[in-house]
Parts: C-alpha cells; sequence; structure tokens
C-alpha cells in the first residue's frame, strides 16, 4: 500500500510539473491560472520582486530569496549530511557484515539486509535522508526556471543585470562558477569509495555548467549562491581540511596487508 501511494504521489507531482511547462515563455501576473502558477510561479515571482524593491536590483532579489530557501532547508539539509557522515564511519562495519553474508541466496541476502537495517537504526543512519532535500528542491529549482523564464517573458518586468551579468540570458562565466563550485562542494562532503558515486560526483558539476550555459544567468546565480551555502555547510560538518589527517592511517594499514 506504502509503494502504492509513493507511485500515486510521483504521478501527481509530475503531473502539477508538467502542466506549468507549456507556459514556461508566457507573461505571468496575479491573474495567471492553475495549480502551478497560483502557488509555485506566481509566489516566487512575488518574493523575488519584493526583494527587489527592497533591495534594489532582481539580482539581489534572487540572492535573498535562494538564502532564504536554503535556510527553509537547512534542517534537512544537516540531516542529510550528518546521515552521510554516520554513514561513512560505519563502512568498515558494513564491509565485514558485506563479507560475512556474501552467499547470493535468498535466505542470506534476506538475513543480511536485516543485520544491515538494524545497524542503521543503531547508528542513526538513515541511507534515505540524501533522496528528500533532492526530491524536494526539484518542484523549487523548475519552479525557479519558469519564474524567471516568465518574468523575462512579461513587458513590464526588467530582470536588468548583476554585476556584469544579464540576468535574462545565458552566461558562460556564471555557468563555469557553478560548475567549480558544485565540485568543491562534493570534493569537502562526505569521502565517497564507491567508483559509481565518484563518477557521477564528476558528472554533476558538468551537467550544472552544461545547463548554465544554456539558462538564463538568473537561474545560474541560484546555483552559485546555493553551493556557497552548501560548502560553508560542510566546513562546519565535515572539517575537510582533517580529511586527510584521518585518511593516512587506512592507507598505510591497506599497504601493510598487502605485503
Amino acid at each position: 500500500m506504502k509503494k502504492r501511494t509513493a507511485v500515486l504521489f510521483a504521478l501527481v507531482a509530475v503531473a502539477l510539473l508538467l502542466s506549468g511547462c507549456t507556459e514556461f515563455d508566457q507573461p505571468i501576473s496575479d491573474q495567471s491560472e492553475g495549480f502551478w502558477n497560483e502557488f509555485v510561479v506566481w509566489p516566487l515571482v512575488s518574493i523575488i520582486t519584493f526583494f527587489k524593491e527592497f533591495l534594489g536590483t532582481y539580482g539581489f532579489g534572487i540572492i535573498a530569496v535562494t538564502i532564504l530557501i536554503r535556510l527553509a532547508l537547512l534542517p534537512l539539509m544537516i540531516k542529510q549530511t550528518k546521515s552521510s557522515k554516520r554513514m561513512q564511519e560505519i563502512q568498515p562495519e558494513l564491509a565485514k557484515l558485506k563479507e560475512k553474508y556474501k552467499s547470493k541466496d535468498a535466505v542470506t541476502q534476506q538475513k543480511y539486509q536485516q543485520e544491515m537495517m538494524a545497524m542503521f537504526q543503531e547508528k542513526g543512519v538513515n541511507p534515505m535522508a540524501g533522496c528528500l532535500p533532492v526530491v524536494i528542491q526539484m518542484p523549487i529549482l523548475i519552479g525557479f526556471y519558469h519564474a524567471i523564464s516568465r518574468m523575462n517573458s512579461t513587458p513590464e518586468i526588467d530582470l536588468g543585470t548583476f554585476l556584469i551579468f544579464p540576468l535574462a540570458e545565458p552566461s558562460i562565466i556564471l555557468a563555469v562558477t557553478a560548475g567549480v563550485m558544485q565540485l568543491i562542494v562534493l570534493r569537502t562532503g562526505p569521502a565517497m569509495d564507491n567508483p559509481q558515486m565518484k563518477a557521477m560526483m564528476y558528472f554533476m558539476p558538468v551537467m550544472i555548467t552544461g545547463f548554465g550555459i544554456i539558462l538564463p544567468s538568473a537561474l545560474t546565480l541560484y546555483w552559485v549562491i546555493g553551493n556557497i551555502i552548501s560548502l560553508i555547510q560542510n566546513m562546519f560538518i565535515y572539517r575537510p581540511w582533517e580529511k586527510k589527517d584521518v585518511q593516512q592511517p587506512v592507507k598505510t594499514k591497506t599497504g601493510g596487508a598487502k605485503k
């Protein structure tokens, strides 16, 4: 039943997202109809405009809204990063457990799953904690894209520039900055032993840079500011300057074992 509910929720969410996709190049106002317009796009436009009037430019308005969104998500992000840190700490125990139940038969694998979940519960690790912030941010990110695109299509709104970057146009400089910042955030996060996760670590900055080259600078600015906040968060939680000191003994032990 829970799986069916989750699938239904996902289908409804996708339908709501797609309901606004055909209007991304249309003007936006408080008269725009539809769930997506009324509860996602227009509220974002209104908040950005409010901070623009208060701070002077749409660029500062976007930065202020980005900070507000990230502050609202901060409890989830901290929970995610702490869970990831604990997951990294129990990797040796997980490796031993996997070796203990290396047989691929159904009974053995069921016992492996049960003991692994018991370990997660004992250590306070939630393997799904990393998914929730991403799931929540996706509608926000898509809503930001629609808000910026539709503001740009509204004659009464001039997004203007931030520093030297026209917010309505793509910027290679901002795109590369967003990609580099994403790489730094990943490198200062938890260590990744899984080759697939390492490949993803290098793919994400490339993907963000690619999108940033074709999307309006206003959206790329959202990525840059969000990554700066994530970097500060990693500095407090993961203390990356201590990571080498922690990893060095592990390498020495591994080398001794091979001999």
